[in-house]
This record gives C-alpha cells, sequence and structure tokens, in this order.
C-alpha cells in the first residue's frame, strides 16, 4: 500500500460517498464505513481505483473501537479519520425526546470523540495524520427544531478544541467541517430544497461536492489545528428562527399566493 488511507464513516451514501469519491480522486485509499448500506458501499468501492468497506455499529461501542484499532495495525499509512455519519431525527426546543436525544448523542457526539483519540493513540503515518469532525452551521445558526440533533452537533463541536491542543506535539490536527442545506433531509421533497437550500447569504446551493473538497483540503494540513472550516454559502452567518425546511415551505406559499 503506497497511498494514503483515510476512513470516512457514513461513507457509503450522500455526502460521505462523496468524500469518498474526492479522497480517491486526489490519490487515497478509502475505507468506506457503513452500518446497514452494504451493498452501496461495495457497489461504491468497486468503482474507486483503491477502496475496501468496513462494518460496525457506531452504537456498539466496543466494535467501533476495535475497527479503528484493526485498521490501524493493518494500513502503515492511516492518514486521516472523517467522523462523517450521523443521525438526523426530529425533536422539538419546546419538548426533548429522551430516546431520540440519546441515539444523537451516541453517534453524533460520543461515537466520533472516541474514534478520533484511539485514531490519535493508534494510527501510524510518517505524515501528518488529521482528525475532520462534520459537525453542521447549526453550531453558530440555531434554531428551535431538530433540538436534540443540535444539541450532539454542538458536544460534537466543542472536542474539536481539546482534542487540538491535546495533541499539539504529537504530529495531529484536528479540524471540524461544517457544511449548512445541502441535500433533501427529513420529509423534504428534492423540488423543496430549490428554496430551502438558497436561505443563505449568497442565495445559491452549495453542493455536496464542495462539502468533499473541503475535507481533503483540510487533510492536507493547510489550516491549524483546532479550527473549523463553514461550507455553507454563509448561511452561519444568518439568524434563522426555524430550520430552512420550515421556512421554504413559507416561502413558497408565499409565492403561490404571489402568483
Amino acid at each position: 500500500m503506497t497511498r494514503p488511507a483515510v476512513l470516512v464513516t457514513g461513507g457509503a451514501t450522500r455526502i460521505g460517498a462523496e468524500m469518498v469519491r474526492q479522497f480517491a480522486a486526489a490519490g487515497w485509499h478509502v475505507v468506506i464505513h457503513y452500518r446497514a448500506s452494504g451493498s452501496d458501499a461495495e457497489a461504491l468501492s468497486e468503482t474507486l481505483p483503491s477502496a475496501e468497506t468496513i462494518a460496525f455499529d457506531l452504537c456498539d461501542d466496543d466494535a467501533a473501537s476495535a475497527a479503528i484499532i484493526a485498521l490501524s495495525s493493518r494500513l502503515a499509512d492511516f492518514r486521516c479519520l472523517v467522523n462523517s455519519a450521523s443521525v438526523f431525527d426530529y425533536d422539538g426546543a419546546a419538548q426533548l425526546d429522551p430516546a431520540t436525544n440519546r441515539h444523537a448523542m451516541q453517534v453524533n457526539a460520543l461515537a466520533p470523540a472516541r474514534l478520533a483519540q484511539i485514531f490519535i493513540a493508534q494510527a501510524k503515518s510518517l505524515a501528518m495524520r488529521c482528525v475532520i469532525h462534520v459537525t453542521d452551521m447549526k453550531i453558530e445558526n440555531t434554531n428551535p427544531d431538530f433540538f436534540s440533533y443540535t444539541m450532539s452537533k454542538h458536544a460534537l463541536a466543542s472536542t474539536i478544541g481539546m482534542l487540538a491542543k491535546s495533541t499539539q506535539q504529537a504530529g495531529v490536527r484536528v479540524y471540524g467541517l461544517a457544511p449548512g442545506a445541502v441535500l433533501a433531509s427529513h420529509d423534504q421533497a428534492e423540488d423543496e430544497t430549490e428554496i430551502s437550500h438558497r436561505l443563505n447569504l449568497l442565495q445559491r446551493k452549495t453542493s455536496a461536492g464542495e462539502i468533499a473538497e473541503a475535507a481533503v483540503f483540510l487533510a492536507s494540513g493547510a489550516m491549524a489545528s483546532g479550527q473549523t472550516l463553514f461550507v455553507d454559502s454563509g448561511q452561519h452567518l444568518l439568524d434563522q428562527p426555524r430550520d430552512v425546511i420550515w421556512l421554504a415551505r413559507g416561502e413558497g406559499q408565499r409565492q403561490e399566493i404571489e402568483a
């Protein structure tokens, strides 16, 4: 193996899959993590010059930890971990759902933090190693929707600076990557994204490819450890009262009335 290796959690579908493609195009060996999307992961890996798949459940702490340890012992240049996998289930600020909260905190915050710690301790590379936590522009532009999801992303974001300061002398950099609205989500129809994804300062849709390009850029180590890169066309600079799913539906109704 002469290529640097990267593990992308949730790499079989959506933004994770686009990151996998971008890393592969940049010459990396890509490890595609999945939980239930095995067929998608295998199909994706077959299109790439150097890739493999790995299955584990982020709710199973022991299995997830063992997977990172095994990869670290086998990959001579295990250079990057991208914590992209997450759950996005609805509850609101008026009534947190305990089960939704526990699941979000486990998958979106606890698991990636532990994977990062094990990667930092175990992975080997002669080059700089890098952890990228995929957070969300909601860490700056909060609203009452998806309360537990947003809470978990804030928790994950809080680990970036702590991990960065703990690894200053270890040849490791820790980054955050915060996307805005990129793909249709929750109960959203694809055509609704034409409105919702333009509710940002630039009034443009941010593509999954832009998020993936940013991940590859961060893996180059060009930024100081501990920083978060927002790729959201300025959405995090706004103060939106609700998630764009509902803001877009209100805007669409207004346009219909005016028409």
